[in-house]
């Protein structure tokens, strides 16, 4: 029997590929025999050390500029692609500034489609996409109007191309993780004030935030996801498109 896991002869695009989510699903991949990985990020440096044993294109930019995609457009054909890119931010909806939702739904949700355009335009045939969404824009929270709104949408538009995509059996799903160790919890303020409750120990801050936050009592790590990820990309999820995958250690219950 084929493994189902096995991504040997296979391209990917991975955006905010130099750390956290991104890097993981980057490293995954690579551990499971792709053979070449199209990486984008605005970090060169963080970018240019990720280790992999895989070709890698490595393309440093912004996913919301439209000249980014002009750039790579010509590193076609690929067979997956993960739409991971985001960044975070938090304020109540009466004091969020509006240069502030403004810069998140442009990484979240125009670099995101963006990004998404490209692959479903390098994708020639068959192929798979997962677009990293989150629990909050499935659930509500005081303080994620940005964030939640963002990642929403990105849900809808991951459905829309599932079904655009599905007469060429192009698979499209997102997953929506809850807490995930990664550093955009860092770019947080509240974050960043729990931390310091914590006299700077981070590692016991995010465990604080996790045991009240989620059932199970713990936050995800980005290779946990990685691999969720990697299964929705697998052909062992060859009828899995338009869903949502929710890995949120139980906080939507």
């Amino acid at each position: 029997m084929a493994d189902q896991f096995d991504f040997t002869g296979r391209r990917a695009l991975v955006t905010g590929a130099a750390s956290g989510i991104g890097a993981a699903v980057a490293r995954w991949l690579d551990d499971h025999g792709i053979a070449h990985l199209v990486l984008v990020d605005r970090d060169t440096e963080a970018l240019e050390v990720l280790e992999l044993a895989c070709s890698c294109e490595r393309v440093t930019g912004d996913v919301a500029d439209p000249v980014l995609w002009e750039r790579i457009a010509g590193l076609s054909p690929l067979d997956h692609a993960v739409i991971n890119a985001g960044i975070s931010a938090g304020a109540p909806i009466a004091n969020c500034d509006f240069a502030e939702w403004r810069q998140v739904m442009a990484v979240n949700l125009d670099g995101a489609f963006l990004s998404l355009q490209a692959a479903m335009r390098a994708i020639p045939g068959a192929g798979s996409v997962v677009v990293t969404a989150s629990v909050s824009g499935l659930k509500a929270e005081p303080g994620t109007a940005a964030y939640g709104a963002s990642k929403a949408a990105l849900i809808q538009l991951a459905k829309v191309a599932a079904k655009e995509g599905a007469p060429r059996s192009l698979r499209v799903n997102a997953i929506a993780p809850g807490g995930v160790d990664t550093p955009i919890w860092d770019q947080t303020p509240f974050f960043r004030d729990l931390v310091a409750q914590h006299g700077g120990n981070r590692g016991a801050a995010l465990k604080a935030m996790a045991e009240m936050a989620t059932p199970l009592g713990r936050y995800a790590t980005a290779e946990e996801v990685a691999a969720q990820a990697g299964f929705l990309l697998s052909d062992a999820a060859a009828t899995i498109t338009g869903a949502v995958l929710v890995s949120d250690g139980g906080y939507s219950l």
